[in-house]
């Protein structure tokens, strides 16, 4: 399976989609993806505070004095979690197969000059947590630069 994101134009919005499979079912996967010490292990700037259920909010900090809150648009134990940051929608829904599961990870946002940067930013974090999914040890790979070729190709942009 590739495990590269693609790139969608919509209305205007653009989505970066990513697909991931586990060899876990959808409830153990979709307890990970919730629990908020988990999550701030493989999502950016999230602090671990995290009220799980609808209308609830995600504390983030960007580590340079900014925090903000995003909202839990969508909740669907064990197939759908969705919020919104700022103005970006995150959607991870989890489908069963087989053997486990796949999850697919959509982020919509406003700016495309970000696509590259922001997918090979997702590529990395969605590695770690099939690492947290796995029960593996974390490991960031050094792989920023080689993901930003890969993406700024497929996507047809500079980066």
């Amino acid at each position: 399976m590739n495990e590269n994101g693609t790139l969608h134009e919509s209305n205007g919005r653009y989505a970066l989609r990513f697909e991931r499979t586990f060899l876990h079912n959808p409830e153990d996967v979709f307890d990970v993806i919730t629990n908020a010490s988990y999550f701030s292990q493989w999502y950016p700037f999230a602090t671990g505070e995290m009220d799980v259920r609808l209308g609830g909010h995600i504390a983030f900090d960007d580590g340079e004095g900014t925090t903000y809150k995003g909202t839990i648009t969508k909740l669907e134990k064990p197939y759908l979690f969705g919020f919104r940051e700022v103005d970006d929608l995150i959607n991870i829904s989890l489908q069963e197969e087989d053997k486990g599961c796949r999850m697919i990870f959509t982020h919509t946002f406003n700016d495309d000059s970000w696509a590259v940067n922001t997918a090979a930013g997702w590529h990395r974090c969605l590695d770690v947590l099939v690492q947290i999914v796995n029960g593996e040890p974390i490991k960031w790979s050094d792989n920023s630069a080689k993901l930003r070729d890969i993406y700024s190709k497929a996507f047809n942009r500079e980066h």
